[in-house]
């Protein structure tokens, strides 16, 4: 690692990088109906998988980041899912000028967090992981 503190700040990326999705997966969860109809608003052509997908992806996966468990592999899942995410909820040029700007500002979030995954498939997990913990994959 090429810092001193490497693992404490890769803990800590893992950390803030779950805890979006941790945050609205579980508003999914609790919230089911409501996301389907969102799913339904955003012309997902199948809304009720895209939900259950979603909702997986965001509590479970984002989850297995978060603790490190799988993290090259839950990382690289989170990334294609994040670009998902970016091009079907942020389709910014498909808005109408007002709103262009907000739908902007989304779209380039969702990359940057998609970055932020990328980075954790080429840095791995970090000495604080289950996966350091148990072998799974090299810090």
């Amino acid at each position: 690692m090429p810092t001193r503190y490497g693992n404490e700040l890769i803990l800590i990326a893992r950390l803030l990088l779950a805890a979006l999705f941790l945050v609205f997966g579980w508003r999914k969860l609790v919230d089911y109906r409501g996301t389907v109809a969102q799913m339904v608003s955003l012309r997902v052509p199948t809304p009720v998988a895209a939900t259950v997908v979603s909702t997986f992806m965001e509590l479970v996966v984002a989850f297995a980041v978060a603790i490190g468990l799988f993290t090259r592999g839950a990382a690289l899942l989170m990334a294609f899912y994040t670009l998902g995410t970016a091009l079907i909820g942020h389709r910014f040029w498909s808005i109408p000028a007002a709103g262009r700007v907000d739908g902007m500002d989304g779209f380039f979030k969702d990359l940057s967090i998609m970055g932020g995954f990328l980075l954790l498939v080429v840095a791995g997990p970090g000495g604080y992981s289950l996966d350091g913990f148990y072998g799974i994959a090299g810090p």
